[in-house]
């Protein structure tokens, strides 16, 4: 065989297993031809699809980027137990991968990157699309995807494929290592014959790890959680990877502990279980803001503890306060200094956890608390959700119609701009794989392509794209594979002429907003600033690719015709994109949460003096954590 062909049916026998749970870890191939990878990769496929079309699927890719973003949406609708493999030419197609390995790393999800590589003969060096250094013949643009990688390597001789393609699966399959796992593959090797030993191409089982925590650590957690009398958890991605949620409401219920969730958390808790709170941090509720700030004991379960979480560090408020970290991966479960680690699996250590707090509850007037405050941010999201009848509604009112348009196991995805913050703080969360909000890398176009990754992933669900035309614009080509794969997805298309989310943080570092409007330019003042907004039409962008597009006339019934036109769009059979205006200076209430942004220490503008002076005072607040 070539080593391509060896390759591609080595991935079609490799099974994860998780339990009682069974899955392939490839469930397919992206792949976009070109020299470095036509007669390599692309032969393989074609083999096979004569040979057996079922064995390896094959899908198109518009854009390389796009298919890694496509793997991970897949990935996480699986739990991290599948994925698929990414294969791309030489040079640009290459290097078009990079984003989303450092997207799919930044997220702990698994995906396998085969990008093509220069003659490792070198017979005809330069090639086209090589990247020549003269203090170093060996390196090549892939080089860029090892800081990238959590497994890299080289196939530069044919028999190189065995310990590259065993190192690569067992990093995909490992919850502490996974992330973009790269293995490039130079396009003469591609195409050389080697021996295969039957044993490489037949099923083989990977059983993904689900550590239970040791006797001590789980006993100093547990006399921790036991002595607190304002705990709160914090509940991360693990949670939803480890398939945990169910467990984290049998603890929360028995311990009467409030859960608030990070980004990648969403969906942990239903929004209306009495024991939820909300999002926390900078993109956080009232609710659970208000509580972190007084909280004596946090139990984080499955967090990265990003700055969004922490609210740059200034969430957590209370001296003293003690932090019970349960991660699969120590890297997290020491952070902020906490001395109370937890190193196993989220559902194992919940399990184990509430064993040992048998009979442990919190106080009465501590619960009627955090109850209070609840309702009171329930309220204040009711209130914004209100349809007021504008032409150009807020992004706010224009959440609440999705969402209400919405059915439970839905899946709303994002990933950049101001969305994710009024998603995470406004979307009623009722399924644990119902959000789906990429905010790790928060990766500008991201979401198209996440969302028909998430729909490969759960085609029993539909799967809601909500996505600014900031976002939009930057990668909305994968609508052609919606289209041509006849895959339903729905595109709610929020125009609002620029960058709003960093329109709105430019304002409060004081910047003016200056180079976040879509205008003409100004040659004069050297801006983008004033004007009517660009004849930019991307509506009518939407159906030239194939996809039926609903446009929200504006008017005062614009909320009424959008909860119309999501319900037309989940009664359809392929994509659908909804189109609406929407005015970017209306905004979502409150969190009382904080996101460190640093203001020019020294300034001749007036706004940006004042927002030093603000920002100095928030900055005081920030506290290290440590001990």
């Amino acid at each position: 065989m070539t080593v391509s062909q060896a390759l591609m049916e080595f991935l079609a026998h490799q099974w994860t297993v998780d339990g009682e749970h069974r899955e392939r870890t490839i469930a397919g191939t992206f792949g976009i031809f070109g020299h470095g990878n036509v007669a390599g990769v692309g032969q393989a496929l074609k083999q096979l699809a004569v040979d057996d079309p079922a064995l390896m699927p094959y899908y198109q890719a518009r854009n390389e980027q796009a298919m890694v973003h496509e793997s991970v949406g897949y990935a996480r609708m699986h739990r991290r137990r599948g994925t698929f493999a990414c294969a791309a030419s030489v040079g640009p197609g290459a290097t078009n991968m990079l984003t989303g390995a450092a997207l799919a790393t930044t997220n702990r999800l698994p995906v396998l990157l085969l990008p093509s590589d220069t003659f490792a003969g070198r017979v005809a060096d330069p090639v086209l699309q090589q990247l020549e250094l003269p203090h170093d013949a060996s390196m090549s643009v892939n080089d860029a995807f090892k800081p990238l990688s959590r497994f890299f390597d080289r196939v530069n001789r044919p028999e190189q494929l065995f310990s590259a393609a065993l190192g690569a699966m067992r990093v995909l399959t490992d919850p502490v290592e996974t992330g973009a796992v790269t293995i490039a593959l130079p396009e003469d090797v591609q195409a050389e014959a080697l021996d295969v030993p039957l044993e490489f191409l037949a099923d083989r089982e990977w059983h993904l790890r689900r550590p239970a925590p040791e006797r001590g650590p789980l006993a100093r957690a547990a006399e921790a959680i036991a002595a607190a009398q304002r705990p709160i958890i914090v509940a991360g991605g693990g949670v939803i990877y480890s398939d945990a949620a169910a467990s984290l409401r049998a603890f929360a219920h028995a311990t009467g502990i409030p859960v608030a969730t990070t980004q990648a958390g969403g969906g942990a808790i239903p929004w209306d279980d009495a024991l939820s709170l909300g999002s926390i941090g900078s993109t956080g509720t009232t609710a659970a803001n208000r509580i972190a700030a007084q909280a004596d004991l946090v139990i984080g379960i499955g967090t990265r503890y990003s700055d969004f979480t922490t609210a740059s560090r200034t969430a957590f408020a209370r001296d003293g306060v003690r932090f019970v970290n349960v991660n699969v991966a120590s890297f997290d479960a020491y952070k902020h200094g906490s001395t109370l680690p937890v190193i196993a699996d989220a559902r194992e250590a919940l399990i184990a956890l509430r064993e040992a707090l048998a009979g442990f509850g919190t106080p009465a007037a501590y619960r009627d608390e955090f109850a209070r405050e609840k309702r009171a941010w329930n309220a204040t999201v009711d209130e914004s959700f209100t349809d007021r009848g504008l032409a150009r509604p807020s992004q706010t009112e224009i959440i609440g119609a999705v969402n209400a348009a919405s059915d439970p196991r839905d899946v709303v995805v994002c990933a950049a701009g101001s969305l994710p913050g009024d998603l995470h703080k406004l979307w009623r969360v009722r399924d644990d794989q119902g959000y789906h909000v990429e905010y790790a890398f928060s990766c500008m176009g991201y979401e198209i392509a996440g969302g028909l990754g998430a729909r490969r992933g759960a085609p029993d669900r539909d799967v809601i794209v909500m996505v600014g035309d900031g976002s939009y614009l930057m990668m909305h080509t994968e609508l052609v594979s919606a289209v041509a794969e006849r895959i339903k997805l729905i595109v709610v298309l929020i125009q609002n002429h620029g960058f709003a989310s960093i329109g709105h943080l430019s304002e409060t570092v004081g910047s003016q907003r200056y180079g976040t409007k879509y205008r003409f330019r100004d040659d004069a003042a050297n801006a983008f600033d004033e004007g009517p907004a660009l004849p930019v039409d991307l509506a009518a962008n939407a159906e030239s690719l194939g996809v039926d597009v609903i446009r929200i006339e504006q008017t005062p019934s614009a909320i009424a015709d959008l909860s119309a036109a999501v319900a037309k769009a989940k009664a359809a059979t392929g994509p659908t994109l909804i189109h609406i205006e929407s005015d970017p200076l209306l905004f979502s209430p409150e969190g009382e949460g904080w996101w460190d942004v640093p203001v020019a220490d020294v300034s001749e503008l007036a706004s940006t003096q004042t927002a030093k002076t603000e920002y100095d005072a928030q900055k005081a607040r920030q506290r290290p954590f440590v001990g």
